[in-house]
């Protein structure tokens, strides 16, 4: 039952060999209680190649050194925040060490049973607009004492400089007029002044599954942390469309300004997501292309006064 097909398709540069016989040797070495259990690569992120282990497992390992860095971040704090999650979240179930042949932490958690929806695939399923909507509100309402800062919880104007060059690098590629006007809306609008509250801050999606049209679980937590939660609105363009972007806008309660800042946020990640996969992910690049399609064909909407 081990698939021990060839190691998956590198996306990035620093990235190490990673298949099924490292997977093995790693479990082996660290946690020798499953290391008689099948191993079966699944697909993989941009972040973490995942093998299945078992029935009820999955290993994850991240592929650069940036992804690294998130391990710690979910196995100090999804403890914490998941009791308060309406939605099932991942369950970490060992902390892995560098090895030498992989020079970085990795992770065994619970594996979730769930269908990854495509991007814009839900125009009119008001019941996953409303369960989006009842995760972002749950995770806002959180204690934030101690938390961290969101990998995104910076203000869009640090972003100002990455993201005109991602612009002017995708000129001829997508509106390049559209989305200056889209950006400099969004720096436009009025600045989060409120105290941070926690935000998932990558509702795309790879990161969330669901089962039979409801929304059953949220994962990949390696943005998670304080920030504007205009950051969470970003499934609005990634994952929605039509009458349910509307359902998830009144749901989730966003003002005019929230929901301007909310579009930033998803044509800067966006902007950089085809730029950065264009020549390396396919799929990646075809997402990033939808949403900025998304945004840019909505750009002159009125909005509602809140």
């Amino acid at each position: 039952m081990d698939a021990d097909t060839p190691h998956a398709a590198k996306l990035h540069a620093d990235e190490p060999d990673i298949d099924a016989s490292l997977v093995r040797r790693l479990l082996a070495a660290q946690f020798p209680r499953w290391a008689d259990l099948p191993v079966v690569r699944v697909d993989n992120g941009t972040s973490n190649a995942m093998y299945r282990l078992g029935a009820d497992m999955v290993v994850r390992l991240p592929r650069r050194e940036a992804a690294a860095a998130d391990v710690d971040r979910e196995h100090r704090w999804l403890p914490r925040i998941a009791p308060s999650l309406p939605f099932a979240v991942p369950v970490p179930l060992g902390r892995g060490r560098p090895a030498g042949d992989y020079p970085w932490p990795w992770s065994v958690y619970r594996w979730l049973e769930g269908e990854t929806p495509t991007a814009g695939g839900v125009d009119r399923a008001g019941p996953f607009a409303r369960d989006l909507a009842e995760f972002v509100r749950a995770l806002r309402r959180i204690d934030p004492t101690d938390g961290p800062p969101s990998h995104r919880g910076e203000h869009l104007a640090a972003r100002d400089s990455a993201t005109r060059a991602a612009i002017g690098e995708l000129h001829g590629v997508i509106d390049a007029r559209a989305a200056t006007a889209v950006w400099e809306a969004a720096l436009r609008a009025p600045e989060w002044r409120d105290p941070a509250v926690w935000i998932h801050a990558d509702l795309q999606p790879g990161n969330v599954l669901t089962a039979q049209g409801r929304l059953s679980a949220v994962i990949d937590f390696g943005c998670v942390g304080l920030g504007d939660p205009a950051v969470d609105l970003i499934p609005a363009w990634y994952l929605l469309g039509g009458a349910a972007r509307d359902v998830f806008r009144a749901a989730v309660e966003a003002d005019d300004a929230a929901w301007s800042r909310g579009r930033g946020w998803a044509l800067s990640i966006a902007l950089m997501e085809v730029s950065y996969y264009r020549h390396r992910d396919p799929v990646m690049h075809a997402i990033g292309q939808h949403v900025i399609s998304e945004v840019l064909a909505g750009h002159g909407e009125v909005q509602p006064s809140r």
